[in-house]
């Protein structure tokens, strides 16, 4: 007998989540797998476009498609001529001497001496607010922008209009340099030091004013050719603009001047929402919010609070984001440092943030299983592939960095006692500061495992034990935490481990604590 087809197999009705979710309990954590995508389904995540980054796009395109005319077509450049020759020559019939001396004022936005000062206070200005990759960006966009201009005015060597001209000039007209000049250095301005909203808005309003009145004036003075000052206008504006939308994406790097370290990333808008979907199936939660959490001490990646609701109630729990942007900021910290101090024998270098993300979660196991005080670890989950990926641990409820609350030896035996178990379990933390070492009723929890690694050298185990005698002799009598550590560690050594001690082996937040020390109290714990 042949079933019907079109009936629905009873047998099926248990397999229709199959693929979409799995869900399995460990140790009484609920995980559930990730959605599957069907092949072509965007990332939660993905770079996208606006419709003003693409209509910039466009435009970019036009003008480098005229130019591309201008040397695969010569006869265009002859009609375009035409028709700016017959334009500059009306204009110049009308002028009158009103007209003449408002436009060879308006014609000084252009001069050398103001766009100077406008760079010159455009890099003083990231410099200040240490706006380090914006300050980059305008610097490549600057330097591409002149070699552009000046390459294509010496090849097309197109002369300036034939009208008796009314202001200096400079050189070949196409593209106008002048304008190109003004349009980007006003771009860069209000796209790297001012925040998006209305007062971007209104500054580049403005802009576009200035550098059409820019273009008007040196058309009436005969300097430039309409198109000279069209063209220029639209590349010079594109060119930054394009430039900052793809290496520096308000929606990865915002733009604020608020208290706050840069690497703290925008988690509202899309991204959000994509955290939301990705922890939700992975721990098969509803997440009620998402916010940042504890960021005075982080610089390395963006801490969260993640609040949600299962089965057993409302939960919290402790997350980071990483991004691309922690990843290269890593790379040019150690570059840096590198060419300061050297390298360090451990250095490990991360090649992608999935690799990061990967050990954190493996470092937290191992450290767990080891019997060191570590946050329990949910696993890690995928925001965009490849660029972005937000690791979830359990949240430590009431604790608080050491020092916040009085040191006292319970505090230092189990600080103490933190350290003596990763050496018993040959792993290492490396990046012991006091924003790392979190209390809570006398118990110690070492957080931020990134840096961890396992069967380290003995130098390393020291620099450790250092970093955790440092620490806790800014909270307490320096002597009572020496007696305390010759408890479970031998004289040797806590010697061998302040030898070990460098500029280099410090990190920065505990180093910067030292030095307030050193100046309130004039003992050099080091």
């Amino acid at each position: 007998m042949t079933e019907d087809p079109t009936t629905p197999d009873p047998r099926l009705e248990d397999l229709d989540e199959l693929g979409e979710r799995r869900v399995m309990s460990i140790a009484g954590v609920r995980l559930a797998g990730r959605r599957r995508r069907p092949s072509g389904e965007r990332a939660p995540l993905p770079r996208q476009w606006d419709r003003v980054g693409i209509i910039w796009l466009v435009v970019a395109g036009a003008v480098i498609a005229l130019w591309a005319l201008l040397f695969t077509l010569p006869a265009t450049v002859e009609w375009w001529t035409l028709r700016d020759v017959d334009l500059a020559q009306a204009v110049a019939r009308n002028r009158s001497d009103g007209v003449t001396d408002v436009t060879q004022a308006l014609n000084a936005l252009g001069s050398e001496w103001t766009i100077r000062t406008l760079r010159v206070g455009l890099v003083l200005a990231l410099v200040l607010f240490k706006e380090w990759r914006r300050l980059f960006v305008a610097l490549g966009s600057i330097l591409i922008l002149e070699i552009v201009v000046n390459t294509i005015k010496v090849n097309t060597a197109r002369p300036r209009p034939y009208v008796i001209a009314l202001a200096p000039w400079d050189g070949w007209s196409h593209p106008s340099r002048p304008v190109a000049a003004l349009a980007a250095t006003l771009a860069i301005i209000g796209i790297a030091l001012i925040p998006i909203g209305v007062w971007r808005k209104r500054f580049m309003i403005a802009a576009a004013l200035a550098v059409v009145l820019l273009g008007v004036s040196n058309v009436y003075l005969g300097v430039d050719h309409a198109t000279d000052v069209i063209v220029a206008g639209f590349f010079g504006a594109a060119l930054p603009l394009l430039a900052y939308r793809f290496l520096v994406p308000e929606g990865v790097f915002p733009l604020t001047y608020g208290r706050g370290t840069k690497a703290h990333v925008d988690i509202g808008g899309a991204r959000g929402d994509a955290m939301r979907l990705a922890v939700g199936e992975r721990l098969d939660v509803e997440v009620l919010s998402i916010e940042k959490f504890g960021t005075e001490a982080s610089g390395g990646s963006t801490p969260l609070l993640i609040t949600c609701q299962d089965v057993d109630g409302e939960r919290q729990l402790f997350a980071k984001l990483y991004t691309q942007i922690h990843l290269r900021s890593d790379r040019w910290y150690k570059y840096g440092r590198t060419l300061l101090y050297g390298s360090l024998e451990d250095e490990v270098r991360w090649l992608s943030v999935k690799r990061l993300a990967e050990h954190e979660d493996y470092m937290m196991r191992i450290m767990r299983d080891a019997g060191i005080p570590v946050p329990e670890s949910h696993g890690y989950v995928t925001i965009t592939p490849e660029r972005e990926y937000l690791i979830i641990t359990e949240f430590l409820a009431g604790a608080k960095e050491i020092g916040k609350e009085p040191v006292t030896e319970e505090v230092i035996d189990a600080a103490l006692e933190a350290v003596r178990a990763m050496w018993d379990g040959a792993v290492a933390h490396r990046d012991i500061k006091p924003g790392n070492v979190m209390v809570s009723n006398g118990r110690v929890s070492l957080i931020d495992t990134a840096f961890g690694i396992a069967q380290p050298s003995a130098w390393r185990e020291a620099v450790d034990l250092a970093n955790m005698l440092l620490i806790l002799g800014l909270y307490a009598e320096p002597q009572h935490v020496y007696r305390r550590a010759l408890l479970r560690f031998a004289p040797h050594d806590v010697a061998e481990a302040f030898a070990a001690t460098r500029a280099i082996t410090i990190p920065t937040q505990l180093k910067r604590l030292l030095k307030a020390h050193e100046a309130e109290t004039g003992v050099d714990l080091v």
